[in-house]
Order: structure tokens, then sequence, then C-alpha cells
């Protein structure tokens, strides 16, 4: 390595005051009353959940953009009230998480306009990071984002959604409105 290919880079100097941080310190104080006296007029964006839920104080209100909010997922039905899936695995190739896994097998004779269906769906909540991706890759929108965001589970095993488990939260959501 030759010497005009090395270039030395000198900290930038701080004056007293900047050495002390008293300016970044300041700020983040201003910052800090800046909100304390937003609060104290009314304009409070946090909630005291669960005695305080976001759907009685409006969406509105809180400047949420409510399709912007990405909750628990959800396998959606088909006319004929079943799986709309088709087990082309796109939704879990596109995951990030690689939280998605799925066991497909050939679609009964009577379900002509398929190939294929899932026999096993699975899910885990607690390694997804909601990204929405495999909305977007589902090329038959079978897998949804709600907009319910009260999940719990004891286990771990709780938060793994199954099919069934899935579909059952298609059936409670698709009578629902978005808040």
């Amino acid at each position: 390595m030759k010497p005009q290919d090395v270039t030395v880079l000198e900290p930038p100097r701080l004056t007293p005051l900047e050495n002390m941080f008293l300016p970044a310190v300041l700020g983040g104080l201003g910052t800090t009353l800046l909100h304390l006296f937003r609060s104290v007029s009314g304009n409070v964006r946090t909630l005291q959940y669960p005695e305080e839920r976001r759907e009685d104080r409006g969406v509105l209100e809180q400047g949420m953009d409510v399709r912007r909010y990405r909750g628990v997922h959800r396998l959606n039905r088909d006319e004929q009230d079943r799986v709309k899936c088709v087990a082309c695995y796109m939704c879990a190739t596109a995951c990030p998480a690689h939280c998605i896994h799925i066991v497909g097998d050939a679609a009964p004779a009577a379900w002509p306009d398929r190939e294929k269906y899932p026999i096993k769906f699975d899910l885990d909540e607690l390694r997804c990071i909601y990204c929405g991706m495999c909305e977007e890759a589902c090329p038959v929108d079978a897998i949804e984002l709600t907009y319910e965001y009260d999940l719990v589970g004891l286990t771990r095993q709780e938060m793994i959604f199954d099919k069934e488990k899935l579909l059952a939260i298609y059936d409670q959501t698709c009578t629902r409105k978005p808040m």
C-alpha cells in the first residue's frame, strides 16, 4: 500500500460546551417538556389498555390510518366455504421470518378449480414480524392480516395458529367492519 492511498481522518474538534454534552442534554429535555405540555393540553395518543380500547376512542381522534395496521392473520374462505389457499407456498417463500409452514396435498376430485390444497397450514405468530409479505405474495388472497390486536397466549404452542384456528379468525372477523 502506498502512503498516498492512505487517508488520515481527524476527529472533529469539540468546544468545551459540546464536550460536556450540554447541548444534547438540553435538546433532550426540550423534547421531553414539549411532549409533557402536549399531553397536558389533551392531545394524548397513549391509551390505558385494556381499560381503554382503540375502538372506544375512534381512529380519527388518534390520527391512525387503519389501513396501515397489521394484526393477527386469517385464512380466507372461498364462495363454497372451502379454504381459499391453493398450497402454492408463495407466502412461505416470501416470509422473511420463516414462520409459515404448509403441507399440501392433491385436491379432491370434487374441486376441479384447483390442483392442491393445504392439509396443514401452521403460522407461528411469535416469530412473525407482521410485515405483510405473505399477504402480498398470495396469488389468490387466501392469507390476510386483520385489524385484531388483542392476541393472547400463555404458551408458545397456543401462539402457533393452525388451519382451523386461522379459519376461525376468518369466521369471527369477516362480518365485523374494521375499526
